[in-house]
């Protein structure tokens, strides 16, 4: 399922998340970084799992789940390939929030939270370009779910 390392920034330059960030800044990272392939039905992470990585989704996708009593896990988005998973590892008390699978073999870059929060501790740059890059992929998801709940609770005549 794990490759080894053998990643680099120049790896990274042409991915989206990573488009515009110092090369310096993408070497840092890319050190922290493993080349994983994962099977379909494969549970990257539960809610209340200790939040340890970030993945890169180079191919494949992945749902994000909820826990909903008496329902069980309830797909709340699907992820595509070039988006990021993961960011309850940049935040204390480093939980996972959601839950997340894959729905077919899903070839990922993951990145060692920790590792990346000792760099960003050490580079206020590349802490706050990242910070940036995160912050962005979270209002992506709001905007999407306000989206889905704007249409959730609609009107039927309003319904497309």
């Amino acid at each position: 399922m794990e490759a080894g390392n053998g990643v680099t920034g120049d790896a990274l330059a042409g991915e989206r998340f990573f488009g515009g960030m110092p090369e310096r800044h993408r070497a840092a990272l890319a050190a922290t970084a493993r080349a994983v392939d994962v099977p379909a039905g494969h549970r990257f992470f539960e809610e209340g799992w200790a939040a340890e990585h970030f993945w890169l989704l180079r191919s494949g996708t992945v749902a994000l789940d909820l826990q909903v009593p008496g329902r069980g896990a309830v797909v709340v988005e699907t992820l595509p390939a070039s988006s990021v998973l993961g960011w309850s590892w940049m935040f204390p008390p480093h939980v996972w929030r959601f839950g997340a699978v894959s729905l077919e073999p899903v070839r990922t870059l993951r990145f060692d939270g920790t590792e990346v929060r000792e760099l960003c501790a050490a580079d206020l740059r590349l802490g706050y370009d990242l910070t940036l890059r995160f912050a962005a992929v979270l209002l992506d998801r709001l905007e999407a779910t306000r989206v889905r709940v704007l249409d959730l609770y609609a009107h039927p005549e309003q319904r497309a």
